[in-house]
C-alpha cells in the first residue's frame, strides 16, 4: 500500500467512537471478551478508521486470550509492525499500513504452521461478509 491516509487528529475523533479513537489513533487496548461476537462465517475483517482490508475470516482462530486472533494478515503489505518496548514489554505492535492505525499486537506462539498470532483489538476491525 503506497497512499497513506492522512487525516488530522480533529478529523479521526469526528469519524470515530471515543473507543476506537483511543484503541486506534492513541495506541490503546480494549477490555478482553469485547468483541467475541464477531460472526463466524467467510468474509473479511477491515480497518474500522479507513475500511483497508486486514484480515480474512479464514485465518481466525479462538486463542482463549480475549481478542481477536488471527494466524495471518489477509495480504503482507496490509500490515506494517513496529517495536514496542511500553508498558515494560518487549512487543511487536500491528497497524493498518494504509492509515497507521493501531490493531493490536502479534505474538510468535500462534497454533497454526504460521506460529503467530495477531491478537487485535475489536474495535479496531469491522467485517463484511462474504457475497
Amino acid at each position: 500500500m503506497t497512499d497513506k491516509i492522512v487525516k488530522t487528529e480533529a478529523e479521526w475523533r469526528a469519524q470515530l467512537s471515543d473507543l476506537a479513537y483511543e484503541v486506534t489513533r492513541r495506541k490503546g487496548t480494549e477490555r478482553p471478551g469485547t468483541h467475541d461476537n464477531f460472526p463466524k462465517k467467510p468474509g473479511i475483517f477491515l480497518c474500522t478508521c479507513c475500511g483497508a482490508p486486514l484480515f480474512d475470516a479464514g485465518s481466525k482462530f479462538d486463542a482463549h486470550c480475549g481478542w481477536p486472533s488471527f494466524d495471518r494478515a489477509a495480504d503482507d503489505a496490509a500490515v506494517e509492525m513496529h517495536e514496542d518496548n511500553s508498558h515494560f514489554m518487549r512487543r511487536t505492535e500491528v497497524v493498518c499500513a494504509k492509515c497507521d492505525a493501531h490493531l493490536g499486537h502479534v505474538f510468535p506462539d500462534g497454533p497454526t504452521e504460521t506460529g503467530l498470532r495477531y491478537c487485535i483489538n475489536g474495535v479496531a476491525i469491522d467485517f463484511e461478509a462474504e457475497d
